[in-house]
């Protein structure tokens, strides 16, 4: 990962409102992405540029 820690239970802001990190998973081609679960409960995945921390 880039400049950023990104451990599960990190508060973060993505580009849909504030979440809490619930997950980050490597993909095939070496990036990671990030599920952030938000205030509603529902879970989205962002790459790691989209999202800082709270």
């Amino acid at each position: 990962m880039s400049q950023t820690v990104l451990t599960p239970g990190a508060a973060v802001l993505t580009p849909r409102g504030r979440g809490v990190v619930i997950d980050v998973r490597p993909t095939p081609s070496g990036r990671f992405i990030v599920g952030v679960e938000d205030e509603t409960g529902e879970v989205r995945y962002f790459t790691e540029q989209a999202l800082q921390l709270a």
